[in-house]
This record gives C-alpha cells, structure tokens and sequence, in this order.
C-alpha cells in the first residue's frame, strides 16, 4: 500500500434517531460551526420517517457545502419494498445531479451507483480484501469495515486496499447491530409497525430495553437494534492514525455534540488519546470498545 494522508478527518454519521424537523435543522445548522470535514445526511433507518423530505435534505447539503463541509447522502440500510426501491434511486439521481456523493448502505444502492464514486457503508461487511477490491472496482472510493471488526483485522486489511481506497471508522456513539422489519418501538406500545403513531419521535436517542432481571442490555431505535453501551474509541486515536485510518465517525447523540466533537479535534490535531468526558455519553451508557480489542463488543478496556 503506498503512502496515504495521515491527518485524520471527523465525519458526522448520519442521523439514526427520529428528531422533529425544528431539532433536525437546529443540529445541522450547530454543525455548520463545528470543526467536522464530513457530514452524513439523510434517512438510514425507517422509510416511514417523513419529517424531512428529500427536499429538505438536499436543501441542507447545499447549506453545508457552502459552509465548507464534504457532504455525502446516505441511503436506507433496510429496503424492504418497492416504494423503498423507487425512493432509493431518486435519492440518487437528485444527490447525484447537485454533486453530492452516496453512501450506499446496501447492495441494491451499489447496483444503482455503479460508474459512480461512492462511499461503501457500514453494513456492507466489508471483511476481507476481495470484497474490497471487488467494491472498488464498482466505484467505493471509501469504505467502514464493520464494527465488529477487531483493530488487528484491519490492521491487515488496512495493507491490502488500494492506495486510493479511504478508510472510515466509527469513533463514538452507540452502534447498529441489527435492522429488522418489525419495528420494536411500535411493539413496545403495543403498535403495529404500520400505524406506529411515529412514537420513535419521542426518544430522541433511543430506547433503552433491559433483561428481565433489570440490567441494560440493548437501545431500541424503530427497527434498529443499538448497543446499549457508547463506542468510545478516543483512547485508540494514536494507534488509528498509526494504521493510516483517514476518517473518524461520530454518531450524532441529542446532548454534548459540540463538545464530542471538539474533544476528538484536539486529539487528532495534538496526535493523542481523545478524553471524552463521562458526562457526555448518552443516558445510562457505560463506554464500550470490546469489539476493537477482540472481545465481547459491550466490554470496555481503558488500557489493554
């Protein structure tokens, strides 16, 4: 592999939650001012979110790019439907048409975007250099390894990309483990997932689900299953640099964004561990980084 860039960028992934359009615009408009080089836009999760249209997101990509951001539209992890389908590629072809890149978050959009410069997703399982190749030669021109993914495999995936192949990991925020479509917060209040009443809307970082015998155990968010616990991988800032990682991903949260954000830029500026304050992880949530290390993901590691 030749050499790469080595000054690691911030991203903002995109919004996993389901915020009013006024809490949506407000973040972003926050965002705008905060030293991130990439930020993620559009509707991941649910298809049956409407509160920003396709308009809306593309209004505030151009915002962005005016205020000097990367700024890539991402497209729905779970199409489960022809409807999805057809949003799927106008999504495409209108990001497309004002210049803005895709992250194809699914094989269907990869299909769509070849002959396109894309951004190959987190749920793509991207685990070993065929895969990868085989993406590039389709148009990814950056890719997430899956977040089980322990730093040692990717330190060897990391030797066979191509040179001109990003690497993007996701550094903070509570990680997507499963899409299903049953929708669990609809289940919760006893809702079918069709006439939800968009009760998702009501838990602007999730829902936390707990065993029978009390203990956090996971975070509900529609049809997405989250880690209860919040990746944390500040710490692991030098060694990332060292494996020549490009991108940082930090997973929007409703509190504390601004301060996430500029504790992972003073780390990447100075080369050393990001100190995140504690009081900053969403409520209830421990630290995790056991996926990075080997180890069970919930697991959290300060020192191996």
């Amino acid at each position: 592999m030749s050499a790469k860039q080595t000054t690691l960028q911030l991203s903002l992934a995109p919004l996993a939650y389901y915020w009013s359009k006024e809490d949506c615009l407000r973040f972003y408009v926050d965002a705008m001012q905060w030293p991130v080089d990439i930020v993620y836009l559009g509707e991941v999760t649910c298809s049956r979110r409407h509160v920003m249209k396709l308009d809306d997101w593309l209004a505030l990509a151009s915002e962005l790019r005016d205020a000097g951001k990367q700024v890539v539209l991402s497209t729905l992890t779970l199409i489960d439907s022809e409807a999805d389908r057809r949003a799927m590629h106008r999504l495409i072809e209108r990001a497309s048409a004002d210049g803005f890149m895709i992250e194809a978050n699914d094989y269907s959009a990869v299909r769509a975007l070849q002959g396109k410069q894309f951004v190959a997703g987190p749920h793509l399982n991207v685990y070993h250099a065929g895969t990868l190749a085989w993406l590039a030669e389709l148009g990814a021109c950056r890719y997430m390894p899956p977040l089980e993914m322990s730093k040692n495999d990717l330190a060897m995936l990391q030797q066979q990309r191509g040179a001109s192949m990003q690497t993007e990991v996701q550094a903070w925020g509570r990680m997507a483990l499963a899409f299903s479509s049953r929708c669990f917060t609809a289940r919760h209040h006893r809702l079918r997932k069709d006439s939800c009443e968009f009760r998702c809307e009501n838990y602007p970082d999730g829902l936390s689900l707990a065993t029978r015998d009390g203990k956090d155990f996971l975070n509900i968010n529609g049809i997405q299953t989250q880690s209860h616990g919040c990746l944390d991988l500040g710490p692991n800032l030098p060694e990332m640099a060292a494996m020549q990682v490009d991108i940082l991903r930090l997973q929007p949260q409703s509190q504390g964004m601004s301060e996430i954000v500029a504790s992972f830029d003073a780390a990447r500026t100075s080369g050393t561990a990001a100190q995140v304050d504690a009081s900053l992880l969403p409520a209830q949530a421990q630290r995790s980084n056991g996926y990075w290390l080997a180890k069970p993901g919930m697991q959290w590691s300060a020192t191996e």
